[in-house]
């Protein structure tokens, strides 16, 4: 089991990667921490495989976390987790030690492919397939890629569009109620509705 931690100040965020990983046999994240201080202080207390970490974060930011880690704790893997593609962030994240380097707006199954590969002991230090994380066709579809939905979110879509429920869906896939919650509320965000209404209204208009 890869054991993963992650500092993210967004919680919405946070929790949308914490539903996406605990999807998959192999990971559970043992906790989530608002910035990146109380991250390095929890360090040392449970066994870590895997941070990942955003860059802009109060108290201690993502450049802190990757110096705190390695001085400290140089055989956790980092990835590092942002919404900045400049290839001068990039390029000090990855001499500062940082095993990854993977957009927020990537898909799903690229942060899952990253955290496989750097666990195996790779880097994934190729700028070029950063941007391309963002750009449309590379890993979504032309309605994904405008609203930025995982390939699980429009699964549950289209379950929620027939008029399952929550709890049908989640036995369905697999996957507890509460994940499934999380994964509306992400998909409510990212569609700009408010009720299940609007939801499937949304959906029929963008012929999903």
């Amino acid at each position: 089991m890869i054991k993963i931690a992650l500092a993210d100040d967004h919680n919405l965020f946070a929790k949308g990667i914490e539903g996406i990983l605990e999807d998959e046999d192999d990971m559970i994240v043992v906790k989530t921490f608002p910035n990146g201080k109380e991250l390095v202080d929890f360090l040392g207390t449970q066994p870590i495989d895997v941070i990942l970490t955003d860059l802009n974060m109060p108290v201690l930011d993502g450049f802190g976390v990757i110096a705190a880690v390695k001085k400290k704790f140089p055989e956790i893997k980092i990835v590092v987790l942002s919404m900045y593609d400049e290839e001068k962030i990039f390029k000090q994240v990855i001499n500062d030690g940082a095993d990854a380097f993977i957009l927020k707006d990537a898909d799903p199954d690229e942060l899952i492919f990253t955290i496989h590969e750097v666990i195996k002991g790779h880097h994934v230090h190729n700028f070029e397939k950063v941007k391309k994380q963002a750009m449309q066709g590379v890993y979504f579809d032309g309605f994904r890629a405008k609203y930025r939905l995982s390939r699980r979110e429009t699964e549950i879509i289209s379950l929620i569009k027939d008029g399952i429920q929550n709890k049908e869906i989640a036995e369905k896939l697999s996957l507890s109620q509460q994940t499934i919650e999380t994964h509306r509320k992400n998909i409510h965000v990212k569609l700009g509705v408010s009720s299940r209404i609007e939801l499937v209204n949304k959906a029929y208009e963008m012929n999903l």
